[in-house]
């Protein structure tokens, strides 16, 4: 795929993922008219990390990177037949130890509520976390599926499917929960109930799209005389100690949020939806498509083509995802209150002001997340995992360091956006860090076009910015007797000012970057009909968060 067919790939990503985010937006925004920053909402935040963490680990972190270049390989070398007996061999590989790891965590969990004194945090985690533990091994089958038609350049089932887990979860909220009675806990253990149904259909949209590409892998046990499937599972290792690392490491966030506050976990995950918005657009759709693309590319030892596709991806998310980070800076407190809270919600002008403050320090970590999920992709491509893992490793002591200086240090209030800026700025030490191992891989060949777009797109950030600070306010009070309606029109017209002034500076001093924004855009309408005429789905990002 050349580097123009990335950005046209990714627009497709990108759209569905807005899809599946305004949704998942639409989501948190009952979960938090019903649950406010309540306990039953942050028992629900740390639970639901679980089978993420399972996702993460065996599903579209460890195993893609695993997984996805040695498919590639194997399918351009030995052909069709031979790489689907692969894929066949690695899901009953990766089924079977989920299905041990689910067991035994259901199982625990079950014996701790059975027997053990519990305080009230551990005794509303816990019921939640039994539910919902099967889900991490339905999701990881969900991203076997999404890798292997990312290496057919299929971008939309995969990027239609958490759709459906939204879906689901707005649907238990809206017409099941208040058949429940008014117990926040009652309900949701419904919620959890409900995502676990939602797991189930993920799985099977996956199945139509697989066979229409001819995938047909069956069951395989012959797994220990492939010598591809010890090559997967020698490039999972690295990444899987990495991203365990790392995911240990959001979980021991989550649990220090609950001992800050019983709100804070709730009030960061709030944040952290708005923040995943344009994050899921810009970063996960361009790294959902580069992982296949340098796969492909890697394996015919393309490493120019592999140097411009890169610094192509990168020069775009800089141009789009720096001054989305400086706009949610700025808007993060307007933003929140127009978002979530409403009058009678359990979200109150309180819950308003805490979750602003967390997502002012999400947000100028959003470039810098863009870009590792670019630049990781390159290193799974040459199948160096150890690379990103080391980094990784580094970057989570540094990270859980920050967290407990800010803890101890920030004033009340403030500890659990302390929690977010550490992860910002862990998020930029990882893209130096990568930056510079990477380009002695590939070379600095082309890094000045970045060097040039960043200075660009900062001047017109600076712009943009200055017109945002000054022109919500204004708009705001002229505005503010129309009440939520007001509020609405008031961001809106910020937002139509902001982005039509970017896009038209933007057409004159970055005619690249903005071209390859308006290609993928054609890309994506052509694709999306392309789609709607065969009667295909789509494939993306993979947040179920």
């Amino acid at each position: 795929m050349a580097p123009r067919g990335v950005i046209r790939s990714a627009a497709v990503v990108g759209f569905c993922t807005l899809l599946s985010r305004l949704l998942g937006l639409v989501r948190q925004m009952l979960m938090a008219a019903l649950f406010g920053t309540g306990l039953a909402h942050s028992a629900f935040v740390v639970a639901f990390r679980i089978p993420n963490l399972l996702r993460r680990l065996f599903g579209e972190g460890a195993l893609s990177a695993g997984l996805i270049p040695v498919y590639a390989e194997s399918m351009t070398r030995d052909g069709r037949e031979s790489a689907d007996e692969l894929a066949a061999r690695i899901m009953v590989l990766v089924s079977a130890f989920l299905i041990v790891v689910v067991g035994t965590g259901m199982l625990l969990a079950t014996l701790a509520l059975m027997y053990l004194p519990l305080g009230p945090k551990a005794a509303a985690v816990l019921p939640l976390l039994r539910i919902m533990f099967p889900y991490g091994f339905l999701i990881c089958l969900v991203a076997i599926c999404m890798g292997v038609l990312n290496t057919f350049h299929h971008f939309t089932v995969p990027a239609i499917t958490p759709v459906l887990l939204n879906l689901v979860w707005i649907f238990v909220l809206v017409v099941v929960c208040p058949l429940v009675g008014e117990s926040p806990f009652a309900r949701i253990e419904v919620v959890a109930w409900g995502v676990l149904a939602a797991g189930c259909l993920q799985l099977l949209v996956q199945v139509p799209a697989l066979r229409r590409h001819g995938f047909r892998p069956g069951f395989s046990f012959r797994i220990w005389h492939d010598k591809r499937v010890n090559q997967v599972l020698r490039l999972m290792g690295p990444v899987a100690v990495g991203m365990g690392a790392y995911q240990v490491n959001v979980m021991v966030d989550g649990l220090l949020a609950l001992w800050v506050a019983p709100w804070a976990p709730s009030a960061l995950f709030c944040a952290e939806m708005v923040v995943y918005l344009p994050l899921g657009i810009f970063g996960t759709s361009v790294g959902t498509v580069l992982l296949p693309v340098f796969s492909h590319q890697a394996a015919t030892s393309d490493i120019s083509e592999i140097r411009c596709t890169l610094f192509r991806a990168v020069r775009t998310l800089i141009f789009l995802a720096l001054p989305a980070s400086v706009a949610l800076v700025i808007l993060a407190q307007p933003v929140t209150q127009l978002i979530y809270e409403w009058r009678g919600a359990a979200f109150d002008a309180v819950s308003t002001i805490r979750s602003a403050r967390a997502m002012a320090f999400y947000a100028p970590g959003i470039l810098f997340f863009a870009l590792n999920k670019s630049l990781v992709p390159v290193f799974y491509a040459f199948q160096q995992p150890s690379i990103p893992m080391k980094i990784g490793i580094s970057v989570v002591v540094v990270n859980f360091v920050l967290n407990v200086v800010f803890i101890l240090t920030w004033p009340e209030g403030y500890k659990h956006a302390g929690l977010a800026f550490a992860t910002s700025l862990c998020a930029f030490v990882e893209t130096v860090a990568l930056g510079r191992a990477l380009a002695g891989r590939i070379g600095y060949a082309g890094i000045g076009s970045v060097a040039i777009t960043s200075l660009k797109a900062g001047l017109l950030t600076l712009a943009m910015g200055i017109l945002v600070g000054f022109g919500h306010p204004f708009l705001s009070a002229a505005f503010a007797s129309a009440g939520k309606w007001g509020q609405l029109v008031a961001m809106a017209g910020t937002i139509a000012g902001a982005v039509g002034f970017y896009a038209l500076a933007g057409w004159m001093l970055c005619r690249d970057e903005y071209s390859a924004v308006a290609e993928g855009r054609q890309g994506r309408k052509r694709s999306v009909s392309a789609d709607q005429a065969d009667g295909g789905v789509a494939s993306g990002d993979q947040d179920h968060g």
